[in-house]
């Protein structure tokens, strides 16, 4: 009887310790989307329906693509609450690049649904892939690129590129609360802003100069996604696009404020860069 009882224990022990299975999401969150973005995603899957070995930076082309045209709107992410939004009827140029990048890896996983690219887009857009607030969200893209490059997804070649440091004291959201909705009345939230702010400042960070770029254009990459640096105080960068090759030169294809859409950049880079009034070089990743 002894004997039944201790194995009737043990059983309900191991039970009781029963693990969470790997394919069960780590963190519950919500999803924002309309049904449009469903048959939007399907018309790309459908369209690069033979495209699961192709390289990364090259599919990651062809789904910027792909988008051309689909109309800019800024502030698409901001809700009350901090929930995964989906939006692929509209676009600023950092949410251009996140879907750009989630969908060529979902069809790369050749796991083409919904669900999957969901997955891809909340492992690419927050921090260590996990929704935790607003904080989690990688706001500052040079820290996008820090993040994504431990996940794997790109590798920052900036260094190799040029090697030439850049050196910045990020703060702009803490000294400037009131340009973010979840930061003007809340506190606490400016505080851990600052802490991230300060982590993201000790870095060794590099970039390449507008005055570099036609010397180092031949290392540039068609599918290498850029941050454009910035001279205003604070921040690190205040633009994303994917690079792509006309005629021979390197071209920006984003979702630009001033077009109102995705579009590929009638002047070079070089040149984008020296008419820009806030962005004075690049940062790049290198899509894995």
């Amino acid at each position: 009887m002894k004997k039944t009882l201790l194995i009737l224990f043990l059983i309900s022990s191991i039970l009781g310790c029963k693990s969470t299975p790997k394919n069960q999401e780590e963190n519950t969150y919500n999803i924002i989307s309309e049904p449009e973005d469903k048959e939007i995603l399907q018309q790309v899957f459908e369209t690069l329906t033979d495209e699961k070995d192709t390289p990364t930076a090259t599919l990651l082309l062809k789904v910027g693509t792909f988008f051309k045209g689909t109309p800019y709107i800024a502030h698409t992410l901001e809700t009350s609450q901090e929930q995964l939004v989906v939006n692929l009827r509209e676009m600023d140029c950092t949410t251009f690049a996140e879907n750009c990048l989630a969908i060529t890896k979902t069809i790369q996983n050749g796991k083409k649904t919904f669900k999957h690219f969901c997955i891809e887009l909340k492992n690419i857009r927050y921090r260590d892939g996990k929704i935790n607030g607003y904080t989690s969200r990688l706001h500052y893209f040079s820290d996008w690129i820090f993040d994504n490059q431990k996940k794997g997804l790109v590798r920052n070649v900036s260094e190799e590129i040029a090697h030439i440091p850049y050196e910045k004291k990020i703060d702009f959201m803490s000294t400037h609360p009131s340009s973010y909705k979840q930061l003007k009345d809340s506190n606490q939230l400016v505080k851990d802003i600052t802490i991230l702010e300060n982590k993201i400042s000790a870095r060794s960070m590099f970039y390449i100069p507008e005055d570099k770029i036609a010397e180092v254009e031949p290392q540039l990459h068609e599918g290498d996604i850029v941050g454009l640096t910035t001279g205003i105080d604070g921040l690190d960068m205040v633009h994303v696009g994917i690079l792509v090759r006309v005629e021979g030169r390197i071209h920006l294809l984003h979702a630009s404020s001033a077009a109102k859409k995705v579009i590929i950049s009638e002047n070079t880079l070089e040149d984008y860069l020296q008419n820009s009034k806030t962005a004075n070089g690049i940062m790049v990743a290198r899509p894995l």
